[in-house]
């Protein structure tokens, strides 16, 4: 079966999605919403794949599950495919390998460019919603094995971004999320004036990466960045 889309998306699967979290994907930009796209993405669910198979006990079989997927869509003419969810960087490795086309999982995958681009006295400020759980490991797989140029932000202390999770079935107040989401970042460029550019792990916050770029002044990389280049690489979008 032929496929119009040159990009797959690997989705995680379908079930309860928490309100805040509803609200998050409603936001242009963010990678499951259609439109944040102005050419067509494949998007797929992979059964199994949730925060406990993917983020606190990574699972082989659902890291097959994505392999099987995208090599239905390989056959189809997808020729790249990504991910919803920075913490499938466990799985880069091996999907890569099993494929024929190119596999972008994780935006984590930007960080060496990210600080190969920055003095070498300068840090990359990783941002993500779970900053216990993002591990060397995850960074290893995306080509980073020295993490003294890294520095991890994690949204666990934010009370509002927090409720997403705890409260599941109550909205959110998404002005109050970008404040802590914005805070976050002011504050860890005060604390660490060495941060050259940040990266966002999470696929839900790349709506708030032009605030982040034009409040630091600093370089973001996002999953849309990640997203422009395989755009460009496919010519599903030009600079010309």
């Amino acid at each position: 079966m032929a496929n119009n889309a040159k990009i797959g998306l690997l989705r995680w699967e379908k079930g309860h999605v928490p309100q805040g979290l509803m609200q998050l994907e409603a936001l242009k930009g963010n990678s499951t919403n259609p439109e944040s796209y102005p050419f067509e993405v494949d998007m797929r669910h992979v059964e199994g794949a949730c925060t406990e198979t993917i983020i606190t006990h990574p699972s082989q079989e659902v890291c097959d599950r994505f392999i099987e997927i995208g090599k239905e869509m390989q056959a189809e003419g997808v020729r790249a495919i990504t991910g919803s969810c920075g913490f499938n960087a466990i799985f880069q490795k091996q999907v890569s390998e099993a494929l024929d086309i190119p596999v972008f999982l994780s935006s984590l995958l930007q960080v060496p460019f990210a600080l190969q681009i920055i003095a070498p006295s300068k840090k990359v400020a990783v941002m993500t919603a779970y900053g216990s759980r993002l591990t060397a490991e995850h960074f290893s797989y995306c080509g980073v094995d020295d993490m003294s140029r890294i520095i991890v932000l994690g949204l666990e202390n934010c009370s509002e971004w927090n409720s997403i999770f705890e409260k599941e079935d109550e909205p959110v107040d998404m002005d109050l999320v970008e404040k802590e989401i914005m805070g976050t970042a002011l504050d860890a460029v005060k604390e660490h004036p060495e941060i050259g550019a940040f990266v966002l792990e999470c696929t839900d916050l790349p709506p708030f990466g032009p605030a982040i770029r034009d409040a630091t002044g600093l370089p973001v990389f996002s999953f849309n960045t990640m997203a422009g280049y395989m755009a460009l690489m496919l010519g599903e979008v030009n600079l010309y």
